[in-house]
């Protein structure tokens, strides 16, 4: 659908149950568009309150600020995410680095509506230049993103972007049946790899992180190597996902 004219398509991906009510709201009033909105049918946790997740939708991308922690300074990384599951393991990501990593500032950044990343003269949602550097920054600034269809499309969207440093992991054509955990670690979505992935950022392209930071990351690596060995170890056992996965949420820090 991404690749059909601009004038009429339109893509959301809610990350949660009231983004979801707001999309939805916005589609069936909508006149002339094929809306194209991806929700999963499963219980999952709830980021964002009606009013906030009102205001989330109409801009179509944003800043999570309570799940960044690097207001008023640089990004070491930044965490982007578009989709219900990817959220859901971004943030599960986010909270292991800031327990294992607390000095690496990372900002956490949620796309609903996928068209925004486009520039304004390729699509009508595009953001400018100028909105797109104020979240991913400049001058190379890593960005891993977490996306629930093919890497390929999120590329394409950000080709002609200023910073276009992004590692997208996204569907590989991976999966069988398995528990719904074992889905993401399959296709490298899920919340371990993709703080192996931050370890090798920090290790090969964050000159400015602190060398404490830039120390941890093999052993953070290699601590959740071992957790992937466990989640196996756990299914192939009992059948379903590890309780320290299935139950997992989000704390305030």
């Amino acid at each position: 659908m991404a690749t059909k004219k601009p004038e009429i398509v339109r893509i959301y991906l809610p990350p949660d149950a009231n983004c979801l009510l707001s999309c939805m709201n916005h589609v069936l009033k909508s006149k002339g568009y094929v809306n194209v909105l991806v929700a999963g049918k499963h219980p999952a946790p709830q980021w964002l309150s009606t009013v906030e997740a009102n205001h989330h939708c109409a801009a179509g991308i944003g800043i999570w600020e309570w799940a960044s922690n690097d207001k008023g300074v640089e990004p070491d990384v930044v965490m982007a995410c578009a989709g219900d599951v990817p959220t859901l393991e971004a943030l599960a990501a986010t909270s292991i680095l800031r327990e294992k990593m607390p000095k690496l500032r990372v900002r956490f950044v949620n796309v609903v509506d996928v068209m925004r990343l486009c520039q304004p003269d390729k699509h009508p949602h595009g953001i400018s230049h100028e909105v797109y550097n104020s979240m991913f920054g400049t001058d190379n600034k890593p960005v891993l993103f977490n996306f629930h269809a093919y890497p390929h499309m999120i590329e394409k969207l950000i080709f002609d972007r200023h910073n276009r440093n992004f590692k997208v992991n996204g569907y590989r054509e991976e999966g069988t049946i398995t528990t719904p955990f074992d889905m993401c670690a399959l296709n490298h979505v899920d919340r371990y790899h993709l703080v192996m992935d931050v370890c090798n950022m920090v290790e090969n392209q964050c000159p400015n992180v602190d060398k404490e930071t830039c120390s941890l990351a093999p052993y953070v690596r290699q601590d959740m190597q071992s957790c992937l060995i466990k989640h196996q170890s756990y299914i192939t056992d009992h059948g379903m996902d590890m309780p320290e996965v299935s139950e997992w949420k989000w704390d305030k820090m």
